[in-house]
């Protein structure tokens, strides 16, 4: 990709995020562009939909999420690392107005991989820290925590209370 297009293509990606995050599913393609500088030619030659540009950004999400989970592998505690773990899993399980849980439902393959990793990560790190519970079992709980604490965006602690409350008995 010639740098120029690379330079399009990021800032497409970058305003994309700004507007799903602002918007969440009522965010404008339009409004998209503007944002990014490019015109509705641009952005449908690099994403030729919402659900493609959706992707894109919940792919990138995902692989930093997996590789903090593997940087946290390492940790000294196992317990601590899966907590931290959990609490980036939740954030980013909020991000964009729930349009990343919405979309991982779906049947992308794309997606559907992104899954797949972080259950992997999320297994690693329980199995470190002694968790014999369900993983997805344990990711569905906390996928409910971001849910609820969406509920009430102007309580900014919630999603910190919530975590603590369902990863306490961790070890």
């Amino acid at each position: 990709m010639r740098s120029d297009a690379r330079q399009n293509r990021d800032r497409v990606l970058a305003a994309a995020r700004e507007e799903f995050t602002a918007h969440g599913a009522a965010a404008s393609l339009n409004k998209i562009a503007q944002r990014a500088g490019v015109g509705p030619g641009t952005l449908y030659r690099h994403f030729p939909s919402a659900q493609a540009l959706l992707v894109a950004i919940i792919t990138a999400d995902v692989a930093a999420l997996v590789d903090h989970g593997r940087e946290l592998l390492g940790h000294p505690s196992p317990g601590e690392a899966l907590r931290i773990w959990l609490r980036a899993v939740a954030v980013h399980a909020t991000a964009m107005r729930g349009l990343v849980a919405t979309e991982l439902l779906g049947a992308d393959p794309a997606l559907a991989e992104c899954h797949d990793r972080i259950r992997a990560v999320a297994g690693d790190l329980s199995q470190r820290a002694g968790v014999r519970d369900d993983v997805d079992d344990l990711l569905t709980v906390v996928n409910a925590v971001a849910w609820a604490s969406e509920r009430h965006p102007g309580d900014q602690g919630r999603l910190g209370r919530l975590l603590t409350l369902v990863t306490r008995g961790l070890p």
